[in-house]
């Protein structure tokens, strides 16, 4: 058994390489000793968003607290809110991220593969593709 108390890990920001806007990441689990699951409470700025990506073992985030936008690649862009969970497939390329004008916190988890990789990152969602998003009802 293992505690890591409240304040042991510092607060990181997001690479720029992987987000657009001000994105802050928490860690909560970290792949070890046998294990291979990496989970961050993730908290987006409004308009902040991921980059296109994918997760080799897939990927389920939890909203905890605000209003976001997640879209795979193809499909539509859709609302999410608290108590929302969305699965993205092993391989699906997605982005998530805050709607315009709100924050959104979301719980990240995923596995890591074998050479500890959590994903494979690609092109910045544009403005014009983020712009595409349905209207955000309060």
């Amino acid at each position: 058994m293992q505690i890591v108390r409240n304040g042991g890990e510092k607060t990181a920001v997001g690479s720029s390489e992987w987000f657009t806007g001000v994105v802050y990441l928490d860690p909560v689990a970290v792949p070890s000793n046998g294990s291979r699951l990496s989970a961050s409470m993730v908290h987006f700025t409004p308009g902040a968003r991921t980059a296109w990506h994918r997760h080799p073992h897939g990927q389920t985030i939890y909203v905890v607290e605000g209003v976001g936008l997640c879209q795979r690649r193809g499909g539509p862009i859709e609302v999410i809110r608290p108590g929302d969970r969305v699965f993205f497939e092993p391989g699906e390329e997605h982005w998530h991220g805050a709607a315009p004008t709100r924050f959104m916190i979301h719980l990240a988890m995923h596995d890591v593969d074998e050479e500890g990789r959590s994903a494979t990152w690609g092109p910045h969602v544009t403005d014009a593709e983020y712009g595409a998003a349905p209207p955000i009802d309060a």
